[in-house]
């Protein structure tokens, strides 16, 4: 019975044995297979410039999609309707908290622009200042191309501001001014800064630089500046008294007055000395100082002068543009001849070969400034009062100019606004500069 089970099992196991030997033969022959790495896409040629090359069309462009694909373009967005000049612009400029504007204008942008920065004072028919306007109200052209506002602020500035005081005035308009130099601390709060410039035949540093304006120092450096004056009298260069203009009884007090002495000749004509009046020397010194304080104060020179000018190294066209370039603004407050009705104005005419009577108001328009003309001690206090709150309280716009990176030339501006009772007065342009770059 055992030995006929054990040969049916041998018989079967004799007929499974080729199955199964042949599979474990295979499977001993076979090593293990790692897996092996995915197939990655070749990637592009590029040029030493790192740029695409495409075969055909060589490094830089782009292959041009296939004509024959059936999907359909990517529609592009519309570009942006076109402004014109007279339209309203919607999008608002930055517009910082209050306080906060002047800190605004200190920010720096990592744009190779020109940012500008224009101050503006608007007025009514009756030379008030008006408030509450928006910056839609505002047009700003640059080389008469409209530009949009990027910043709009009304807030205070604190002022640096640069007092030139003339001492080639006559005694008699010398001695008011001197009179009036008590007011200008009152007229400045402890946030301003002040330096004082005077000149005569030549200009002068008077306070060293700039120090507080409600510090115990001004009082002391404003009382140096006060002088005498020149005399009223004006000699005689013709006529019967000529070779002397002083005599008692038929004679010349003065031998040295006498024709043919130092001031006169044989012909008994004197020649009078010509007047030094160094104007354009006073306020390139004074910008020159100013040029150096930081961004987020108002840069002011405040003239006090009849605007005459002769005798100054530095010319009229020079100081205005380095006015321009280092956004400094120029106020006056005109005494002497020039505050006189009428011949204020005629004043501002130049007969050539003479002395220039008045160039002090072609500062202030090219700058943005304002004047005011006053003959008596009270009204020059209160011109001090009255001008800084001009220069303080204006609107301040900034825009990013659409011309060349500083190119070195001169940009005009043209602020306007489109109510007929406003008026409004700002710089007639501008000199590209690095400190402008943001």
């Amino acid at each position: 019975m055992n030995h006929g089970l054990t040969a049916m099992a041998l018989a079967a196991l004799l007929n499974l044995s080729p199955v199964f030997s042949a599979a474990a033969l295979a499977q001993q022959q076979q090593p293990a297979v790692p897996d092996a790495p995915t197939p990655q896409a070749r990637p592009p040629l590029t040029g030493a410039d790192g740029n695409p090359i495409t075969p055909g069309i060589g490094a830089g462009n782009e292959p041009e999609a296939s004509t024959s694909s059936s999907a359909a373009p990517a529609q592009q967005p519309p570009p942006p309707p076109a402004q014109t000049k007279d339209d309203v612009q919607t999008t608002p400029p930055e517009l910082p908290a209050p306080g906060e504007g002047m800190a605004a204008l200190s920010r720096v942008y990592n744009i190779n622009v020109n940012f500008v920065e224009v101050p503006v004072t608007a007025k009514d028919s009756k030379s008030k200042l008006v408030a509450g306007l928006t910056f839609r109200d505002f047009k700003v052209y640059e080389n008469d191309t409209r530009v949009n506002l990027r910043l709009f602020t009304v807030d205070p500035a604190p002022l640096s501001v640069a007092f030139v005081i003339d001492q080639s005035l006559t005694s008699d308009v010398m001695a008011k001014v001197n009179n009036s130099l008590g007011a200008i601390q009152g007229a400045l709060t402890p946030y301003d800064e002040i330096a004082v410039f005077s000149y005569s035949n030549g200009s002068q540093n008077r306070s060293g630089g700039f120090t507080g304006a409600q510090s115990a120092r001004v009082p002391f450096v404003l009382s140096m500046t006060k002088a005498a004056g020149e005399e009223e009298l004006v000699p005689q260069n013709q006529g019967p008294l000529s070779g002397c203009n002083i005599r008692e009884n038929g004679n010349c007090v003065d031998p040295n007055l006498q024709p043919g002495r130092s001031t006169g000749s044989s012909s008994g004509v004197i020649t009078i000395p010509k007047e030094i009046h160094t104007l354009n020397d006073a306020i390139l010194a004074a910008a020159k100082e100013l040029s150096t304080r930081p961004k987020g104060r108002r840069r002011v020179i405040y003239v006090i002068s009849d605007g005459k000018e002769y005798g100054s190294k530095a010319t009229l066209k020079e100081v205005v543009r380095y006015l321009q370039t280092n956004n400094i603004a120029v106020y006056g407050t005109l005494v002497g001849s020039s505050a006189i009705w009428g011949e204020g104005y005629i004043s501002r005419f130049h007969i050539p070969f003479t002395m220039y009577d008045n160039i002090l108001y072609k500062y202030i328009a090219a700058t943005g400034g304002t004047a005011d003309s006053e003959r008596g001690t009270d009204g020059i206090e209160r011109s001090y009062a009255k001008i800084a709150e001009e220069a303080r309280t204006q609107y301040t716009l900034g825009y990013y100019s659409h011309e060349p990176f500083i190119d070195g030339k001169y940009r005009k501006i043209e602020v306007r606004v489109d109510r007929p009772d406003i008026e409004v007065k700002a710089k007639t342009g501008y000199w590209p500069s690095g400190q402008d770059s943001h």
